[in-house]
């Protein structure tokens, strides 16, 4: 899961703005890197769900599974346990020849940082940037040696939004050089056509589709506020990856872009130097939601190298199949990534990055969800497809591949219901279903919730967006009507407040070592988001018809259409 620098960001901003500074302030004391962990008050884990669950979590954050990367024997003898465990739930195997496992074709590149160069020539001199320093290259997953030289255009923030009266590339011609972009979207933007025009994704789809060749990210002093320079150096030397197509080439990476880069805010004004505007200026603009594009003088060089290999990993799915004829050819599907980020930099002498609550413990309860719902009474009319997803830490890639190439046993993809990083480490009273009112599937969470006696609260932090920063946004770019099914944040006791609790998890133990099973993990809570889980299933899979979108909504109209 990929949300907390958002996160500190969003704490960093609060605490600059009046209103709320006092109480940013008091958030940012008590949940500062480094600060000890909130008290906890102790609860007995003394139901027969909570126990299952809390062995699953036990055994997939175990250091026998190395943090479980996608593409290491760790994350193989991950996915062998839960494919015991969804055999013990009662589920039928729906993967490939009749197993439990659904290959996930893949390319893994890793760039190489010492050996990229970056120079820029206009009026008779040339500037090279020193690489970590100043620029990091981007992998490319098409040649282990990339070299473009051409003139460089500034396309803002390489958005043509047509809807929102917005494109960055009016009257700049861009075919056969390089896009120079910043990252993100104008404030005016609503959160949600906010999120999907920064992807870098969009972006880069953008930039191709109008002929660029090189493609440069700089990045903003407000980028860096949030994430900083010295995380992307620190993650530089990690592996990427892309889905593989029948030709053994990597899908969603042009070949068309020879090389591309992305840029240290501190660098930016070398970019920019001799230009109509400074980068200072551009940075304004920019939180203004006045830039606009401009080609630069000269040229811009970028070399780079990737050291490119091809695998196969996995995602783990089982099938409840439903008991309607008419109906059992749709299915919801259920999803929780398995894999994590393995291993890395010791911290405090660990080097094992475990994954407890990001997404172990998302895993364990889409088990238990499944048990529940194959010993219920009647199945639903629907199907149900459990999955435990491969590279989500690497951009979604297992659902993107399952929302592709749905198993011929699960029939047509209908809805899908993801659970991804439960910070549930304070007890709660209620649950979030993120993204839920883009569809019909609101409904479904109502009742589920009134059911189950819970309450539901809404996103705690809008801002963040993170209905297209995980599995679910797989689905959702495929038409198909999704929610992401998120821990409580209302608080179950006057002893803790889960919103500090999942604050402080974010600042200090999100892809660290400390994201371990030591954590106060609250299975109570876990098994009642299992019992939600597996409530809403059964409403979505014994409705007359299928989820759809609401009408006009943005997700909707842009990709309902694929349905």
């Amino acid at each position: 899961m990929s949300r907390p620098a958002l996160s500190v960001a969003c704490l960093l901003l609060l605490a600059a703005c009046g209103g709320r500074d006092d109480a940013a302030a008091a958030l940012q004391a008590q949940t500062a890197p480094g600060t000890p962990m909130p008290a906890a008050p102790a609860v007995a884990n003394d139901t027969p769900a909570g126990q299952r669950i809390e062995t699953d979590v036990r055994a997939l954050a175990d250091d026998a599974m190395a943090g479980r990367e996608t593409g290491t024997p760790g994350f193989d003898r991950a996915a062998e346990y839960v494919a015991k465990r969804f055999a013990d739930s009662g589920l039928q195997p729906a993967g490939d020849d009749g197993t439990w496992f659904q290959r996930v074709p893949l390319v893994r590149a890793v760039a190489d940082p010492a050996a990229a160069t970056l120079s820029i020539t206009r009026n008779g001199r040339t500037i090279a940037l020193r690489a970590q320093d100043q620029f990091l290259p981007m992998a490319d997953f098409n040649a282990s040696e990339g070299e473009v030289t051409a003139p460089a255009v500034f396309v803002g923030q390489a958005i043509h939004a047509p809807e929102l009266g917005h494109d960055d590339f009016a009257g700049v011609e861009l075919q056969g050089r390089i896009a120079i972009v910043f990252g993100g979207a104008p404030r005016t933007f609503e959160a949600n056509p906010s999120a999907h025009y920064a992807s870098l994704r969009t972006k880069t789809e953008a930039v191709v589709a109008r002929g660029a060749i090189g493609l440069v990210v700089v990045n903003t002093v407000d980028d860096e506020a949030g994430s900083p320079w010295a995380r992307s150096v620190a993650q530089a030397s990690r592996p990427a990856m892309r889905l593989r197509d029948a030709d053994d080439r990597a899908i969603d990476a042009p070949a068309q872009l020879r090389a591309s880069a992305r840029v240290a805010a501190t660098a930016a004004d070398l970019v920019f130097a001799d230009g109509p505007r400074t980068a200072a200026e551009l940075f304004d603009a920019a939180r203004a939601g006045t830039l606009k594009s401009f080609a630069l003088p000269g040229t811009l060089t970028l070399r780079t190298r990737t050291t490119i290999d091809r695998l196969q990993s996995r995602n783990v799915v089982g099938v409840l199949p439903g008991r309607d004829a008419a109906r059992a050819g749709e299915s919801i599907v259920h999803t929780a990534h398995l894999d994590h980020i393995g291993t890395g930099t010791p911290v405090e002498g660990d080097a094992i990055y475990n994954g407890a609550l990001d997404n172990a413990l998302g895993v364990a309860i889409l088990i238990e969800a499944a048990r529940e719902l194959v010993e219920a009474d009647t199945a639903p009319a629907r199907s149900t497809l459990f999955a435990a997803l491969t590279a989500e830490e690497q951009g979604l890639l297992g659902a993107e591949w399952l929302a592709r190439h749905p198993p011929a046993r699960a029939g047509r993809l209908v809805a899908n219901l993801n659970i991804d990083m439960p910070i549930l480490t304070a007890p709660t009273r209620d649950i979030v279903a993120i993204g839920s009112e883009h569809s019909s599937l609101k409904a479904a969470v109502t009742q589920a919730a009134a059911e189950i006696g819970v309450d539901v609260s809404p996103d705690p932090f809008p801002e963040e967006v993170a209905f297209v920063r995980s599995d679910q946004y797989a689905f959702v770019r495929a038409g198909i009507p999704a929610l992401y099914l998120d821990a409580g944040v209302a608080s179950a006791n006057d002893a803790q407040d889960p919103k500090v609790a999942a604050t402080w998890f974010l600042r200090n133990c999100y892809h660290q070592p400390c994201d371990a099973v030591d954590l106060p993990i609250q299975y109570a809570d876990a098994a009642r988001m299992a019992r939600v889980s597996a409530a809403i299933t059964r409403i979505v899979g014994d409705a007359e018809t299928a989820p759809r979108w609401n009408d006009g909504d943005f997700f909707g109209t842009r990709f309902g259409s694929l349905r």
